[in-house]
């Protein structure tokens, strides 16, 4: 008793955290391969430059009443960007579906990554929107080019459900001001 020492006795706690199971890693299986332009693109004519740069004019003479500097340069900022998205064409770019999520343009996200997806139509394009659990991208949008949407939607239903999100009033409000103050003509 005295001078003999023994050690503490072990007690687990509860809320210890276990130990995760080894799962065995799954092989990766490419399912589908394109190549497509990195973003949408419609290149813009001369009047549509020239309605945008009259609309930024007058909104930096009102900012200039105002003093607003910082506002003006971020006007002049989109008026350059919305420039260049128009003129210059985007590069093209090698889209993934896999068994373990999408590779696009060199960056991988898996499927337990995102939330939904669908696939729509606009200028004259085909377009796969993927909702994202990240901040950043929240939304992956991949042009399909020549692949048939078809074949696009088999792959990915099996791993995300198919819905579209409802528009909000954003959305409705940007539909309306591009049918009532369109910046060209209709061709």
């Amino acid at each position: 008793m005295f001078g003999i020492k023994t050690a503490p006795k072990k007690v687990e706690s509860p809320t210890a955290p276990a130990q995760p199971a080894y799962e065995k890693p799954r092989i990766l299986e490419v399912l589908l391969t394109w190549k497509a332009p990195n973003r949408l693109f419609k290149r813009r004519g001369r009047e549509y430059f020239t309605t945008a740069a009259a609309i930024a004019f007058l909104v930096i003479v009102i900012l200039v009443v105002m003093r607003e500097w910082l506002a003006i340069l971020v006007v002049a900022a989109f008026y350059f960007a919305n420039y260049v998205f128009g003129t210059v064409a985007p590069e093209e770019v090698e889209h993934q579906l896999t068994n373990r999520g999408v590779n696009s343009g060199g960056k991988s996200y898996g499927w337990e990554e995102m939330v939904r997806f669908w696939i729509e139509e606009k200028w004259g394009q085909k377009v796969l929107y993927i909702d994202t659990k990240m901040r950043f991208p929240k939304r992956l949008v991949l042009l399909l080019g020549e692949v048939e949407s078809k074949k696009i939607e088999e792959i990915v239903v099996k791993y995300l459900p198919l819905e579209e999100p409802q528009k909000t009033w954003m959305d409705n409000a940007s539909v309306w001001l591009q049918e009532h103050i369109p910046l060209e003509k209709a061709s």
